[in-house]
């Protein structure tokens, strides 16, 4: 296991001291690292992982210097384009150093949505012609190796974090005083939510959650679709889903997932019927992969989904306030609530027990 505080320390003394990209639970404890020792003007959570690598392109065209963008494998699809049509040599030839968690790697055990990303990590840096080294505990000769690459070739480097590497490092999760947790405003929201309606909720422990109220109360899975990966994308799958059926879809939403893919919601206003109900918990933090803070709570919210064409925006902090909201938002085209939340959740929070295909038929049955 790698010292977290000495990996940080070496890349500092190597002068990559700017970093960029999106946390991950993997990389968790170099990303509270990062959190808690870079200034806040050397640490930019970005909105997605290509955001993330355009950054630290222009880092790099202003200073010369390297910047280091972390991010889960995932992050890699986000980050292709720039990667190929900016900082690839055959363009601009920018190099920066990527630190990605290496999710779903084979022979581990991995949630479903993690398990192909896994197989094609390094094949996809391989297509895209970035050399990378898989970080090992003696790792300064990895660094020194990304440098002399970066300086001679001009080219982005990877360096491939599995499972485990980083020793445990404190969070500083993001605060607030919001009354409520995200599960006990689930709970409001979906008494609130008629059985035959639908909800598609976004990845990580939001959908977690809404599996675990269902099974306490003994309730059918068939009208939850439980988004467990594709980050940012909720939302587009609720406006597909609501173009299908005369039944109300309510996407229920993250302020991480909101922010990473914001364009979408242009489309979502221009398009949506009556039946798209837009419900966005906003606790300012990305709480599934280790608490690292989102702008959630320093940018107007519903004054964005008013500016795209949103018509009904309301906001709920009670029991009280959503149990109304949510009374309205059945009512009017083109509503959103946004419900303001405080980061935590119980630590024998489970997972799914039906597969993503299975949850997916179970669904389809129902529509069809």
């Amino acid at each position: 296991m790698i010292d977290t505080k000495a990996f940080y320390d070496t890349l500092i003394e190597k002068n990559m001291d700017f970093f960029t990209g999106v946390p991950d639970s993997l990389l968790a404890n170099i990303c509270a690292c990062i959190k808690q020792n870079a200034p806040d003007d050397r640490n930019i959570i970005a909105a997605n992982e290509g955001n993330a690598v355009g950054i630290a392109c222009g880092y790099h065209i202003a200073t010369g210097r390297y910047g280091v963008v972390y991010m889960q494998n995932s992050g890699e699809g986000n980050a292709v384009n720039p990667l190929l049509s900016i900082a690839d040599e055959e363009v601009y030839s920018i190099p920066l150093l990527l630190l990605i968690g290496w999710r779903g790697e084979p022979g581990t055990k991995d949630e479903p949505q993690h398990k192909k990303q896994g197989k094609v990590t390094l094949a996809l840096l391989e297509a895209m012609g970035i050399e990378y080294e898989i970080l090992e505990d003696d790792y300064v000769p990895q660094i020194d190796r990304a440098v002399r690459y970066m300086q001679a070739c001009s080219k982005p480097f990877a360096i491939v974090v599995r499972k485990g590497t980083f020793s445990p490092y404190k969070t500083d999760k993001a605060k607030s005083d919001y009354p409520l947790s995200r599960e006990d405003a689930l709970k409001f929201v979906l008494d609130s939510i008629p059985e035959e309606d639908f909800i598609v909720s976004t990845t990580g422990k939001t959908s977690r959650e809404i599996f675990e109220i269902r099974e306490a109360r003994g309730q059918s899975h068939s009208g939850d679709f439980l988004t467990v990966g594709g980050m940012g994308h909720t939302s587009s799958i609720a406006l597909g889903m609501s173009l299908g059926t005369k039944k109300n879809v309510y996407c229920i939403d993250g302020d991480g997932s909101f922010i990473m893919h914001m364009g979408a919601f242009a489309i979502n206003a221009d398009k949506a019927g009556a039946n798209f109900k837009y419900i966005l918990n906003n606790n300012g933090a990305h709480e599934s992969v280790g608490g690292q803070p989102t702008v959630g709570f320093k940018i107007d919210i519903p004054a964005i989904l008013k500016a795209v064409g949103f018509q009904h925006v309301m906001t709920a902090e009670t029991p009280e306030e959503i149990t109304a909201a949510m009374e309205q938002l059945a009512k009017v085209r083109l509503g959103a609530l946004i419900i303001y939340t405080h980061q935590g959740s119980r630590d024998d929070l489970g997972r799914p027990t039906v597969s993503p295909a299975e949850n997916k038929k179970a669904m389809m049955e129902r529509f069809l």
